[in-house]
């Protein structure tokens, strides 16, 4: 055993060598690695995701509001480019080259033969200028508006999908209590059956109800699993992430004001009105393009040695000779979409309004109906189970009235959950209607 395992033993003599001494640090910390490898690793558990996180999430990693960024930016580049005049136009040329007689292809000895440099710059006035320039800014405030409403939208749609996600998990915790009942339940009815006082029928009624458990259990947890999947698609996290708790549901999500008052930042009509500003700018530069441009050409003739050189001035200007059908049939088109979209943005305001009054109405409904649930049915379900449940431990009433009792009571708390979710959608649509910045909502506390 000394020679085979020096390190781990030996005698003294062989203990003290160095060479003994570095074969054991070497072994002590190969072994040391071998048992970092074996183990598996530590990861840090991840805090419970809110709704406010979720959201926040979602907002980070969007890819849209990063297009809508760009959009942006391109607007405004163009803004500053469409302020600018018009690049001048260098032209150079030969004129009144002979092609026949005894100067043919001479460039100097004929009088009429010239090199020209002529320099050609077009001159919009101001007002055009501002107008193109004003054109691009109203779009990048378009970009910025529908930037806004996409932000509105990615909020939205993560906290409905968080909400599912909780009612899902809420909905597989009550199928699973209610199955570990259902089978102590079997398990009372078999003994019972075995020792004669109870009836046969009843084990089976009872093992029938674990069956039927655990069916619906199944499609509540593929559906548990889409929820999870749904929600990880917007925040980027593990779907097996926990959620937290939910925000309180009778706190109001926005401020119970006017709803007209509060409509008029809602993040579509914003953008229909940045539109509205575009089409505007867009119908004053077609306005604009009614006056034609100016341009003016300075042009220097080079001829032969023994000729004077020339120097000429021009001055050009485009005659809209068909007005009427050109530029202000433009005009007109122009001032046409803005009315039109005028009307558009009227019409979604209107239907904007009732629908955020039909989503308060219901969610006050919900509230009422979850305390109605929570204070009176809830109590007097579980009542009804325990006053059945005595009754067939004294012999005065049948399984049958124990699972249905219970059967009713999973209905009531199947339909509190499906109530919940359904209110919490609409507080989420109103929570998250207007945003109020990137990381939460009015009535949201992060």
């Amino acid at each position: 055993m000394e020679t085979l395992f020096p390190a781990f033993g030996g005698s003294a003599r062989h203990r003290g060598h160095p060479s003994t001494r570095r074969r054991q640090a070497f072994t002590t910390a190969h072994i040391a690695v071998l048992i970092g490898l074996a183990m598996p690793p530590i990861t840090r558990a991840q805090e419970p995701l809110s709704l406010p996180q979720a959201v926040q999430a979602a907002l980070v990693r969007a890819p849209a509001l990063g297009a809508q960024d760009a959009a942006a930016l391109s607007a405004r580049n163009m803004a500053v480019a469409a302020g600018q005049r018009p690049d001048p136009i260098l032209r150079l040329s030969l004129d009144n080259v002979p092609v026949s007689g005894p100067d043919r292809f001479s460039t100097t000895r004929d009088f009429m033969t010239a090199k020209l440099v002529s320099l050609t710059q077009t001159l919009p006035n101001a007002a055009k200028r501002q107008a193109r320039t004003a054109r691009f800014e109203r779009e990048a405030q378009t970009a910025e508006a529908a930037r806004m409403e996409q932000a509105a939208h990615i909020g939205r749609e993560t906290a409905l999908a968080w909400w599912e996600r909780h009612a899902q998990e809420q909905r597989v915790v009550v199928l699973h209590e209610q199955l570990r009942e259902a089978r102590l339940l079997v398990q009372a009815s078999e003994a019972a059956a075995r020792s004669g006082s109870g009836s046969p029928a009843d084990w089976i009624a009872a093992r029938e109800s674990v069956a039927q458990l655990q069916q619906v259990l199944l499609g509540v947890e593929a559906e548990q699993h889409n929820a999870r999947l749904s929600l990880a698609r917007w925040t980027g996290d593990t779907p097996d992430q926990l959620l937290a708790n939910p925000p309180d549901l009778t706190s109001p999500p926005i401020a119970m004001g006017d709803p007209a008052e509060r409509l008029a930042h809602h993040p579509e009509l914003v953008r229909l009105s940045a539109q509205e500003a575009a089409l505007a700018a867009a119908a004053e530069v077609a306005r604009q393009e009614r006056e034609p441009d100016w341009s003016a050409e300075l042009m220097l003739s080079l001829r032969g040695s023994g000729y004077p050189n020339m120097v000429s001035l021009a001055v050009s200007l485009p005659l809209p000779w068909d007005r009427p059908q050109r530029q202000d049939r433009e005009l007109a088109a122009r001032l046409a979409q803005l009315a039109a979209l005028r009307a558009e943005r009227e019409e979604r305001a209107r239907e904007h309004l009732v629908e955020a009054r039909r989503w308060q109405e219901g969610w006050r409904s919900g509230v009422a109906q979850l305390a109605l649930i929570d204070g009176e049915r809830l109590p007097l379900a579980e009542q009804r189970i325990q006053t059945t449940l005595a009754a067939y431990r004294g012999g005065r009433t049948p399984l049958s009235e124990v699972l249905a009792a219970r059967r009713m009571a999973l209905a009531l708390r199947m339909e509190r959950i499906d109530l919940q979710r359904s209110t919490a959608r609409l507080w989420a649509q109103l929570a998250y209607l207007i945003p109020a910045g990137p990381a939460a909502a009015p009535g949201v506390t992060p």
